[in-house]
């Protein structure tokens, strides 16, 4: 997905848009025509549609006459119906993972890990990222969770790696502070393409239902590794495990949330003062 704010003081603009997929779509703020090679649309209403695309070719937007009234700064969105997405394979001798990954969802979790509370975890990372997330895993979980927790964070950070791409035009860093009950956890991140992982939990028991509560920290860990993410994890507060634990999957979904967004003054550029942003 592109965002892009087009000034009001240009009457023609030329933007290449690539990349672009066949069910493909603008959002449209305002009043323009669009000239695609030899189709051309009027919009005659300033609300918002949604236009269907059929070609990958540069698009050229001409400001309508607005009988010298001006037109506000105009934001439009191209959009892939199916979205910034990632999709994971991840089978060793101890393992078989499948991650699928939307980062334009809409909060739908499908997932079934054969370890009952990280599915209760992921159901939070979707629904308060707003991400659709699907895991299929089956593992040597009769040993221990260990090497399926290990796996799953594996393949969902590189299937966050693969659905951000180049990392154009997003916010790039996440703040959020996730209370539940007594348990309040701060999550700040940054998706800088280095990995890095800063975690303060303090949690009291050695086990939530079946699930180790060190896996947790060895989630984000693994996660972190293959995403290129800098994390850190404090908490503020809390005495139960379950309300801790599940605190900090709520503050990384909101934190992420932000950080994948895209900022419309960054229209088509990464957020960084190198120009990439690289696991290099």
């Amino acid at each position: 997905m592109g965002t892009f704010l087009l000034p009001s003081s240009s009457s023609r603009y030329s933007i290449l848009l690539d990349r672009i997929l066949q069910k493909s779509s603008f959002r449209v703020f305002a009043p323009f025509r669009f000239d695609f090679s030899n189709t051309s649309l009027l919009l005659s209403e300033p609300r918002r549609r949604r236009l269907p695309l059929s070609t990958n070719q540069a698009a050229q937007f001409s400001r309508l006459e607005d009988g010298g009234n001006g037109v506000p700064p105009t934001i439009f969105t191209a959009i892939s119906e199916e979205g910034r997405i990632g999709e994971v394979k991840r089978v060793t001798k101890e393992t078989n993972v499948h991650v699928k990954l939307n980062l334009d969802g809409s909060g739908i979790a499908d997932c079934s890990t054969g370890i009952p509370f990280l599915d209760h975890m992921l159901d939070q990372l979707a629904s308060h990222g707003v991400l659709d997330i699907v895991v299929r895993a089956s593992g040597d979980i009769h040993i221990d969770d260990h090497h399926t927790n290990e796996d799953i964070a594996l393949a969902i950070g590189t299937a966050l790696l693969q659905a951000l791409g180049d990392r154009k035009g997003i916010n790039r860093f996440g703040h959020f502070v996730a209370p539940l009950d007594e348990a309040a956890v701060e999550i700040i991140l940054d998706l800088s393409g280095r990995p890095h992982l800063s975690c303060d939990l303090q949690i009291p028991t050695e086990r939530v239902g079946t699930y180790d509560t060190q896996l947790v920290e060895h989630f984000f860990q693994s996660l972190v590794h293959t995403s290129g993410m800098t994390l850190h994890i404090q908490q503020r507060a809390g005495k139960n495990s379950h309300h801790i634990i599940e605190a900090t999957f709520k503050a990384f979904a909101r934190a992420l949330r932000q950080a994948i967004e895209h900022d419309v003054r960054r229209s088509g550029i990464v957020p960084s003062t190198k120009g990439v942003l690289s696991r290099a």
